[in-house]
Parts: structure tokens; C-alpha cells; sequence
């Protein structure tokens, strides 16, 4: 990462936000109280999703995989056309947020827009938009209740595979599922294959073998999923990035969901449908394995 520019002192925090995030946020070069944060009702990012951005975890007070999410946020930035800020000063930003809101354990949301500008899709000119917040991580259940959803991920869409804030669909979804009784949603394709969930990539064993979705199918480039196939190489397991039709999940030996707040969490039911092994052996294998790198590594590369 390249050079940081140094942070202001942070504006005394007053109250405590109502969104359930941290006191202060990191504004466009300032640490801010929640309440008082302003983005401009003509930011880019609001009136048209024009915008990308990452979430990551700290442990022990350091953000998590920060290298690899970076490359990842760039990635995004990149396809949309926008500029990505320098990676030592979203780092120093984050850890900023994170001292001055006492946080250990937290989920950082670090997001970027492509600032104010008309009403409609052309950009403006008056620069973009960095934000950094963090907030408590939510709990997860021990294992994951998962319901597909009718609609598919377009593999061959534009904003395909990269992170944006246009995450309308994944809201839709995720409310779908909470009504049928989940607690994630999976996505088909449109070529009727297993994609992702709204916020985690997934992994299924059959016959004793680990398959995910290839990046072509229009998944997420996880970054827990990019270190689960890491540690696969490294312990010796198999694992195939191949497509599988999504009305196979039901009838999987087990599975698993990856993500930044989630690790690897096993999935218990489909459908409503109880999966024979949660977790099964293969998942325990890496959530151990995963665990045990969290903890003597906070980035991996």
C-alpha cells in the first residue's frame, strides 16, 4: 500500500448513533460524530448506487485480511470507473475509527462513491466520496438455516462479481428468506448453477468432494472464500471451483457458507430441509483451520 496522509484529531462525540454503528465515522478526511456526519442528498452513491465498498472484520482491535480486501475494493473501483483512495490512509482510517470508538471485535464498512453530482447517471465533478464506519459484529448462529430464492444472479451483467452499493437485490432476497424461515439466501444464475448467498459464498460436499462456484458463475471474489481454497492446498483437501445445478443443494452431504463477519459457517437446512452432517467433517477441518490462522496472522496474503 502507498503512503498515508495523516488524520485530523477527532470532533468530541456526543451522542451515541442511532443506526446501532460506532459514535464516530471517518468523513472525507475527518473523524466525525455519527449524528453530525453529513453526505450531500445529491451524492452519487445515494441517488444511483454509484459507488463500491468493502466490509471487513477486526480482531483485537486490527482489521483483518486489510491487504486483500484492498486489492478487492481496487478491483471494484476499477470496473466502476472510479478512482481508489490510497490503501495506507483507508488503513490508518480504519484503525483510526476503531481506537476512537474503543472497538476490539467489529465489522468495518469502508465505502466509496463517486461523490456529488446531477440527477441522473452522468457523474459530477466535485470529487468522491470515503467513508469509513465500524459497529459491533452481529451474531451469527451456530449453523446456517439457507433458502434459495426464485430470482437469479446475471453472470454476464455488468456489475457482475464486484462489490458495489447497489445491494437492492441482495435486500429483497434476504427479506425472502427471513419470511420462509432462513437466515441467508442463495442465488442460482442464470444458467440455473449455484452462485452465492447475499452476503457469503457457499460450499458443498458430495461423495466426499469440496466444490464452490467458479467466479464465472458471477459469485463474489470472497475474501474468506480466496483463503478457505488457500487452506484447502495447505491441509490437503481437494477442493473444485465447478459449476453444480442449484436444485442439487438439497441433496448434499454438507455445506458450508464463508464471509468476512461469518468465517465458515456450516449450513443446517435448505428449503426447510435438514442436510445430513452440520458440520460435517470437512467443514470442521477448515473452521479449524481458519481459526487457527486468524489467529496468528491478521493479514494473510
Amino acid at each position: 500500500m502507498q503512503s498515508a496522509t495523516s488524520l485530523p484529531e477527532a470532533v468530541s462525540s456526543t451522542a451515541n448513533d442511532a443506526s446501532g454503528g460506532a459514535d464516530l465515522v471517518w468523513l472525507d478526511g475527518h473523524l466525525l460524530d455519527a449524528t453530525r456526519a453529513a453526505i450531500s442528498p445529491f451524492d452519487h452513491g445515494l441517488l444511483t448506487g454509484d459507488g463500491v465498498f468493502e466490509t471487513l472484520v477486526a480482531r483485537d482491535g486490527e482489521p483483518f485480511a486489510h491487504t486483500r480486501h484492498y486489492l478487492r475494493l481496487k478491483r471494484s473501483a476499477d470496473r466502476m470507473g472510479l478512482e481508489t483512495p490510497d490503501g495506507d490512509l483507508i488503513l490508518e482510517a480504519m484503525r483510526s475509527v476503531l481506537r476512537a470508538n474503543e472497538l476490539q471485535h467489529a465489522r468495518i464498512r469502508v465505502t466509496v462513491t463517486g461523490g456529488q453530482g446531477p440527477l441522473g447517471s452522468a457523474r459530477g465533478h466535485e470529487g468522491q466520496t470515503l467513508l469509513v464506519a465500524a459497529s459491533p459484529v452481529p451474531d451469527f448462529p451456530a449453523a446456517a438455516k439457507v433458502v434459495t430464492v426464485s430470482y437469479p444472479r446475471n453472470e454476464r451483467g455488468a456489475l457482475a462479481g464486484i462489490k458495489t452499493v447497489s445491494y437492492g437485490e441482495n435486500v429483497v432476497a434476504l427479506y425472502e428468506a427471513k419470511k420462509a424461515g432462513g437466515d441467508e439466501a442463495i442465488f442460482g444464475n442464470l444458467a440455473g448453477n449455484l452462485c452465492e448467498g447475499t452476503g457469503t459464498n457457499i460450499f458443498i460436499v458430495r461423495d466426499g468432494t469440496l466444490t464452490t462456484p467458479p467466479l464465472a458463475a458471477g459469485c463474489l471474489a470472497g475474501v474468506t472464500r480466496g483463503i478457505v481454497l488457500d487452506l484447502c492446498r495447505e491441509i490437503g483437501i481437494e477442493a473444485q471451483e465447478i459449476d453444480s445445478p442449484l436444485d442439487e443443494l438439497s441433496h448434499v452431504d454438507e455445506a458450508f457458507l464463508t464471509s468476512t463477519l461469518r468465517d465458515v459457517q456450516p449450513i443446517e437446512t435448505v428449503n426447510g430441509t435438514a442436510l445430513p452432517q452440520a458440520p460435517g467433517p470437512i467443514t470442521s477441518r477448515l473452521a479449524e483451520a481458519f481459526a487457527d490462522l486468524a489467529k496468528r496472522d491478521t493479514d494473510p496474503c
